[in-house]
């Protein structure tokens, strides 16, 4: 068998992109410790499990080996700075970051873009890593978009929009979900549209802020999910993928995707747009749309587990 080269073995594990997020727990004295980590995935929903791989060689191992449970924050976009502070040897990690304890104990962040305080269900020796298995007992998700990571780099697909945001002739629209149903608006001639809208000077990031403020939607700027040049319009159209907390809304309303809702939508490639969202939604495996309004090509950016 071929010796493996282990710095290119990680390089190519490199290659897929992940999330970044932060564990913690506490030591035998009640200290906070935590680590950044992107080995973390779901497990089951039925007992709720997920893990973490947790390198032997790590300074916090005699700790989390035997403690009682753990957290994992999952970080926001804005928080490059939280993720870096956890993964150097700084002798206060946590005063860099807002915590509390979680309904469990362990140490959760505020500002994430979600959490899980859980027990420790298992660990299964691996190599030269030791795999904690957790049981979720509580969690939080918020809309904040994640902080992906991949190839060495950080990913952060809602701020790198702003770069295209200088286009000439630059529409937006914001596909807010909540509950698998997503914000659809009247466009005063009795169809349905998203909420988008023509971006100026003020920029793509702006835009869609004042988007997702003037429908009143409990929702953050999210992630890039189909770019595609509209020559019919001579324009360039971003549609960005948000999450929202709750149904909440001042405008439009909340709506399920059935065929006669999509039937009613007015611009024939934002229809595409949404059948294509009502299938990954089911699959949970979505994509990133590249191309013109009527052929393009979609980039897998995660799957369901």
């Amino acid at each position: 068998m071929t010796q493996i080269d282990p710095r290119a073995l990680r390089d190519a594990f490199g290659a897929f992109m992940t999330g970044v997020t932060v564990v913690t727990a506490h030591d035998a004295d009640g200290n906070p410790l935590g680590f950044t980590a992107n080995s973390f995935t779901s497990v089951s929903l039925d007992p709720p499990l997920v893990l973490v791989c947790l390198a032997n060689s790590s300074r916090n191992y005699a700790a989390l080996s035997q403690a009682k449970g753990f957290a994992v924050n999952i970080l926001a976009e804005t928080q490059v700075d939280v993720s870096n502070t956890f993964a150097r040897p700084v002798e206060d990690r946590f005063a860099a970051v807002d915590w509390r304890p979680g309904p469990h104990g362990s140490p959760v962040f505020d500002g994430v873009s979600a959490w899980f305080d859980c027990s420790m269900f298992n660990t299964v020796d691996a190599g030269d890593h030791l795999i904690l298995i957790g049981k979720v007992e509580a969690f939080e998700n918020t809309p904040h978009p994640g902080l992906g990571y991949a190839r060495g780099a950080y990913v952060t697909p809602a701020a790198e929009a702003e770069a295209l945001s200088r286009s000439t002739h630059l529409r937006i629209s914001a596909l807010i979900e909540h509950g698998g149903k997503v914000l659809l608006l009247d466009d005063g001639e009795g169809r349905l549209t998203l909420p988008e809208t023509d971006v100026g000077k003020e920029g793509a990031s702006a835009a869609l802020a004042r988007l997702i403020a003037q429908s009143g939607a409990d929702a953050e700027p999210g992630f890039i999910y189909s770019v595609y040049e509209d020559d019919a319009r001579e324009t360039q159209h971003i549609s960005f993928l948000c999450q929202a907390g709750s149904d909440a809304t001042s405008e439009g309303l909340f709506t399920e995707l059935s065929k006669s809702t999509l039937m009613s939508v007015a611009d024939p490639v934002i229809c595409t747009m949404l059948e294509r969202f009502a299938t990954e939604s089911r699959m949970g495996n979505f994509g990133v749309y590249f191309g013109n309004q009527v052929t393009g090509k979609i980039a897998r950016v995660t799957s369901g587990s």
